[in-house]
């Protein structure tokens, strides 16, 4: 393969990754006029459409979608093809594109990243932190983490991290001024907080039980839900992983203990029909190792 379809493969996919000419080129350490220079010498040769590109936003073609999947795919591989001829001697490098929650990624993935930056310093990570799922292929992510009870989509490679649990909690502010929280069916009497990425916001399943809460306030953060509770606001559901420590020092009260949510998995997700380049499959066990065997905020 011809070197300068090589560079321009590579120019194509930081494109992809970054979604802009010109971050491309600032983050390569070249000209936005020589990004697109070697776009146009890939269309020509391929005789087809990568991008479509207006003053204000680029996007894939389903051609550049495809053709993104393959070098990604292609490029690993050289990667993965390097290291071995040169013995391993070398150290991993290159960019891991990582998406993960806005919660937990700030509570317990960021730490991780930088003891793994430290270890593996030719490494780069472009964390997107978003509660959005994202499709893998289209944004070029190399994993994503996702906090699913199940995963709807089964042409994503998987693999199961840990589990852990929501819980009901209120501060105890909340909680000296309110009726008193028996039974699942109390919560109707409260001002409950929705999560709006939550399947059914408005329908918490509590052991065996469902019940339809109430409240004036919805929110796509629960972060967000975990300060108004702090404030006083209501009554949440949350991840454990989110508010533990604020059960721990007495900021939050768990509530219905007889009557737990159903678990839900720590998934790590990769794009389908690709090889697991080793730096990624180095940063998925260093989180792993982390996450440890059980969660630790438990």
């Amino acid at each position: 393969m011809a070197t300068d379809k090589l560079n321009a493969m590579r120019i194509f996919r930081r494109v992809a990754e970054l979604g802009s000419f010109t971050k491309a080129a600032d983050d390569l350490d070249i000209t936005a006029a020589t990004v697109s220079k070697h776009i146009a010498f890939l269309e020509r040769d391929l005789d087809t459409r990568l991008i479509n590109r207006t003053t204000r936003r680029m996007s894939l073609t389903d051609a550049g979608l495809a053709f993104l999947s393959r070098t990604q795919a292609l490029l690993d591989d050289l990667e993965e093809a390097e290291l071995e001829a040169r013995g391993f001697q070398a150290e991993p490098k290159g960019a891991i594109r990582l998406n993960v929650p806005m919660s937990f990624g700030l509570t317990h993935i960021t730490e991780a990243i930088d003891s793994f930056l430290h270890r593996y310093p030719d490494i780069t990570v472009d964390l997107q932190l978003s509660d959005r799922m994202v499709d893998l292929v289209e944004q070029g992510v190399d994993m994503a983490i996702r906090v699913r009870s199940s995963l709807s989509d089964s042409t994503l490679l998987a693999k199961p991290l840990l589990t852990s649990r929501n819980i009901v909690c209120a501060s105890p502010g909340y909680l000296d001024n309110a009726p008193e929280i028996r039974s699942p069916a109390d919560l109707v009497r409260h001002n409950c907080l929705a999560f709006t990425f939550h399947d059914r916001p408005r329908i918490w399943e509590l052991g065996e039980e469902e019940v339809t809460v109430n409240g004036n306030f919805r929110t796509d953060s629960s972060l967000a839900i975990r300060q108004s509770l702090l404030r006083g606001v209501g009554v949440g559901l949350l991840p454990r992983f989110l508010v533990q420590a604020d059960i721990d020092r007495g900021a939050l009260i768990p509530l219905l203990a007889d009557y737990p949510p159903k678990p839900y998995t720590i998934f790590a997700l990769f794009p389908p029909g690709r090889k697991r380049p080793t730096k990624v499959q180095l940063l998925l066990e260093h989180l792993d190792r982390h996450l440890g065997d059980r969660p630790y905020w438990e």
